[in-house]
């Protein structure tokens, strides 16, 4: 017990967990500015429901950054594989985050979505460089835990758009509180500045042709085609619901008449907090109940908590802080739970020789859903309204876990076993270059 326990204290109170901390925060940080600031301010400045759900279309470097992906292990920067790639994206946010504010919602909406689609460019490319660095310094008995911590540092990072940044607004232009946000990069580029480059596995060589190619066949020959096209589906699948029942969530706070303070104040850490607890208990619980199970169960909280917006958005029941604060952290809850047993199994799925481009395959896809499904969300609020649209999320929700019969079946082979297929099929890629 004793051992165990030594064990455990030595794989959570180490340099690699805290550097996760920070690779969290300062990946998530561009993303809830998309998500979360920038709906709030194009709202209070009289831009449509439509429009607005239509900015969602600026992430689509998030949808399509595996593209570039495999050049990002292929070429090695000046100060590294890694962190070569990552200064420069974290500077390139911290100017683009903060030039936002510098433009008028009401003349200039066409300059701040071409700014908004540069922001999500360098954010998916910071991330490309972010999650292969994350993948190579974490031994594989770590990658539970290390990927949990990154997701719960990426969630905390909303406290500054989604809490601070909109309480500053009502005190402060919002030209200040653009780059008030974004000198929060700052975190991030202290970070790639202070951690080591961690060792590449081996160097990939070849032309443009294999450069671009290699990482996919790799996947193909330990998994097979069917398996891939399998956990692509799934991957799009699974969270999608649950992606665009959030989409326009501050959008939603105002038209139940809250205000911009309620939102900061209450909304928003009800939302963090259970997600963060959600997030650490999955990691606990996924333990115990493997991940294929954790996908089922902690889906299962997801479909469920999805129709508590709909409770929310029911006539009669008005801007209640109480309610809503329930309501949120049941709904972020399931979120935490969910993203935990989600981010492990695209962990689960990856190589180390092929980290980027795997990684950002993988995410990617993840990230369709919160792209062009998303954009869609502010024309089918306007045609059925708030408590339709919950409940349609909540049915968009279920193929996702119908795809667990196939990819993670509840009696299905343990994550050890398919970590140590992982650990053969990289082992049989790399001695075949």
């Amino acid at each position: 017990m004793k051992e165990r326990f030594a064990q455990w204290q030595d794989a959570v109170f180490n340099r690699r967990m805290l550097t996760c901390v920070f690779t969290g925060f300062v990946s998530g940080l561009p993303l809830y500015v998309l998500i979360q600031l920038v709906p709030a301010w194009l709202r209070e400045g009289g831009v449509s429901l439509s429009e607005i759900g239509l900015f969602a279309l600026v992430g689509l470097p998030y949808t399509w950054k595996f593209l570039w992906a495999p050049f990002m292990d292929r070429f090695t920067p000046p100060l590294g594989r890694r962190r070569g790639w990552m200064l420069p994206f974290q500077l390139a946010l911290l100017v683009a985050i903060g030039a936002l504010g510098m433009f008028s919602t009401d003349v200039d909406t066409g300059v701040i979505a071409a700014l908004a689609f540069l922001v999500a460019l360098f954010s998916a490319s910071q991330d490309i460089a972010i999650d292969a660095f994350r993948r190579e310094i974490l031994p594989d008995e770590e990658l539970g835990l290390g990927n949990s911590i990154h997701v719960q540092a990426y969630r905390l990072s909303s406290l500054i758009p989604g809490s601070l940044s909109l309480i500053l607004a009502d005190h402060l232009p919002w030209a200040s509180v653009f780059w008030i946000t974004g000198g929060f990069m700052l975190v991030g580029i202290a970070m790639t500045l202070l951690v080591s480059e961690p060792e590449a596995p081996s160097r990939i060589t070849g032309g443009f042709r294999e450069t671009v190619a290699a990482p996919f066949r790799e996947y193909l020959q330990r998994k097979g085609l069917l398996s891939l096209l399998l956990v692509l589906a799934f991957m799009f699948l699974y969270k999608l619901g649950d992606n665009m029942a959030t989409a326009l969530s501050t959008p939603f706070y105002l038209d139940m008449g809250f205000t911009k303070t309620e939102i900061g104040a209450v909304a928003k850490h009800a939302a963090l907090w259970p997600s963060v607890i959600g997030g650490l208990l999955g990691g606990l619980l996924m333990i115990r109940l493997g991940i294929n199970r954790a996908l089922w169960v902690f889906g299962v909280v997801q479909v469920v908590s999805i129709l508590g917006f709909a409770v929310l958005a029911a006539e009669g029941v008005g801007a209640s802080l109480w309610l809503l604060a329930a309501v949120i952290a049941f709904e972020y809850l399931g979120v935490g739970l969910g993203t935990a047993a989600f981010t492990a199994f695209i962990a689960r799925e990856t190589s180390r020789l092929y980290a980027a481009s795997q990684f950002a395959m993988f995410t990617a896809l993840a990230a369709v859903p919160r792209t062009f499904a998303n954009a869609s969300t502010g024309f089918i609020v306007e045609q059925s309204g708030w408590y339709t649209f919950f409940l349609l999320c909540a049915v968009f929700a279920l193929p996702g876990m119908l795809m667990l019969l196939w990819v993670a079946p509840w009696n299905g082979r343990a994550a050890d076993s398919e970590q140590a297929e992982n650990n053969a099929g990289l082992s049989a890629a790399e001695s075949g270059q």
